[in-house]
């Protein structure tokens, strides 16, 4: 009952959350930053590739209640990215490039905005690199959150999802599928179809 492309119609196992609701939720995340946040300088910090969308939307909703609220929000934006899938697996090492530039965020609050949190690994691997910058406060946002993994440094989470493999809303399967709008399950035909 979903709008997907047509090149993808065979791939998927089902729409799990629709972009309409990724949107809302979206929208309630950038509220919620503006009332706790509201005040404080933010270094907002994307993480790619798989944060890009959802990092764009959220900033598309500060911006707009910063210019209609009575609290707002002044943001700078920076990014740096993370590779640790092959095909479905993690590889169990963590690439993180970009990071050089990291020491901008000392004294500053970061609002750090990724795509999903796993087994924490490459979320614990940023903090860890993240604290040498000795930041004054680090806020987590993540859209997504698998069921089966809790942590207590996520401060902001959009929705929790089933341990299965997703995609769409930016997350990929080897780089196919970032241009799904809803986020989705992918079948194992498809798992085999793209694997590299």
């Amino acid at each position: 009952l979903f709008c997907v492309p047509r090149h993808y119609e065979n791939d998927l196992e089902k729409v799990i959350i629709p972009h309409g609701l990724i949107m809302d939720r979206t929208e309630r995340l950038a509220r919620d930053i503006i009332q706790d946040m509201g005040g404080h300088h933010i270094v907002a910090l994307c993480v790619l590739k798989g944060g890009y969308k959802f990092f764009a939307d959220l900033l598309d909703y500060i911006k707009a209640l910063n210019q209609n609220s009575d609290k707002s929000v002044p943001l700078t934006v920076d990014f740096i990215r993370v590779k640790s899938y092959c095909n479905d697996k993690s590889t169990n090492n963590v690439k993180v490039i970009g990071g050089d530039e990291l020491s901008s965020l000392s004294g500053k609050v970061s609002l750090l905005g990724s795509d999903i949190v796993e087994t924490g690994r490459t979320m614990q691997t940023l903090l860890s690199l993240l604290s040498e910058s000795n930041p004054k406060m680090v806020k987590v946002v993540r859209p997504r959150l698998r069921r089966s993994v809790v942590f207590v440094f996520i401060s902001d989470i959009g929705f929790e999802v089933p341990d299965a493999f997703l995609v769409g809303y930016a997350l990929d399967y080897n780089e196919y599928f970032r241009d799904l709008s809803h986020i989705c399950i992918l079948n194992d035909q498809a798992k085999e179809k793209y694997r590299v």
